[in-house]
């Protein structure tokens, strides 16, 4: 590795970014559905300087009870202060971490990397709301800069409203979608609000980022056995059925469903369909006057052609230079070598490197990209 390490090095030369540490992720036995995500994290940079902050608040990190947040935490610390630019890290204890709290990755099979990163925000918002419960005691209300905005459904408990805590993985991740329903008899629209950390996108051969978006917000009409009931009314009718991004996320974790479940055959299929995805992305269909946008810092790869099996890897763009990770093999790469993860543009193909996480960063707050 040592030499890898310094080809990445020969090659970065005198551009190696101040302060910067790329380093590879050794295996724990198909454990690479973990790494590549992590990666992808690592180089989220708002993300990883709020771990860090979080990290560097802990008094006595000895003393502190482990959990998932403490150990990836504790793994992107111990990367960014390595003395090294380059080489390896064995991220046992989150590894043994994840198993320990999730039974779905204690085996050696080959798990989901969007699985893994579900549960792992999922996981990080759970602990550090805890953690703000505990340390604000008798305390009933979150303080004003901490409640989310305009409407959205939140707990009731005891007949009380509940302000939901907004903690810095939200601020990262968390978009709002606006599902509304348009009766079409009394034209009364129905908005319901929900929040999300990442949006899974339905795919079509030799498509595009921008139109999956597009039939994600496309309106749906409600009719026959899934009338609507409509308030109002006071009865069932048709209507129309449209989702929108009412507030979009700093990071825009875009999700493929490559792989689906077909009848006729019983089992999951990877669908390996061409999926063309911008470095630059406007959301433009999906929100209402959104001129929001986006550039992209991270593709996972699933490698492989089908979902039981296979590899993961990460593509990863820091101080405006392409990486990829391959576990313990770091190497620079060009721009242009993202266009390879597209997918393939007939059925079978030799090219089985297909993009399945997506993540893009709010142009308004880019740093460090």
């Amino acid at each position: 590795m040592g030499a890898t390490g310094s080809k990445l090095e020969k090659a970065l030369g005198d551009q190696f970014p101040e302060g910067e540490r790329y380093f590879g992720l050794e295996n724990f036995g198909n454990t690479c559905y973990c790494n590549s995500v992590l990666q992808a994290l690592y180089f989220c940079v708002p993300f990883r300087e709020q771990l860090l902050e979080y990290y560097g608040n802990i008094k006595n990190p000895g003393d502190t009870e482990e959990n998932l947040l403490t150990c990836l935490a504790e793994l992107f610390m111990q990367i960014s202060t390595q003395k090294k630019k380059t080489g390896v890290i064995a991220p046992k204890r989150f590894v043994q971490r994840v198993k320990k709290e999730n039974e779905l990755f204690r085996g050696y099979m080959h798990q989901d990397a969007h699985e893994f990163l579900n549960f792992l925000l999922n996981e990080l918002v759970d602990i550090l709301e805890k953690e703000a419960n505990a340390s604000k005691g008798s305390k009933e209300h979150s303080s004003p800069s901490e409640k989310i905005p305009n409407g959205v459904h939140v707990p009731q408990a005891n007949g009380v409203r509940k302000e939901p805590l907004v903690t810095w993985v939200h601020k990262n991740f968390q978009g709002i979608l606006t599902n509304e329903t348009k009766c079409l008899r009394c034209e009364t629209v129905t908005a319901r609000d929900e929040t999300f950390l990442d949006l899974s996108l339905d795919i079509e051969q030799n498509s595009s980022i921008t139109s999956c978006l597009k039939n994600f917000s496309s309106t749906e009409t409600l009719n026959a056995e899934d009338k609507f009931f409509c308030d109002k009314c006071c009865s069932l009718q048709e209507a129309q059925k449209r989702m929108k991004i009412k507030k979009p996320p700093h990071i825009l974790v875009i999700h493929l469903k490559r792989f689906k479940y077909m009848e006729q055959l019983g089992r999951y299929k990877k669908l390996s369909y061409r999926v063309v995805f911008p470095l630059e992305l406007k959301l433009t269909n999906t929100m209402e006057d959104a001129d929001c946008e986006y550039s992209l810092f991270a593709v996972v790869v699933h490698v492989g052609s089908g979902p039981n099996h296979g590899h993961y890897v990460s593509l990863v763009k820091s101080h405006n230079h392409w990486l990829f990770f391959d576990d313990e093999n770091v190497e620079m790469i060009d721009e242009s070598a993202v266009q390879t993860s597209f997918g393939s543009a007939q059925e079978y193909a030799s090219n089985t490197d297909h993009g399945y996480i997506l993540f893009y960063e709010s142009l308004a707050t880019n740093s460090g990209h």
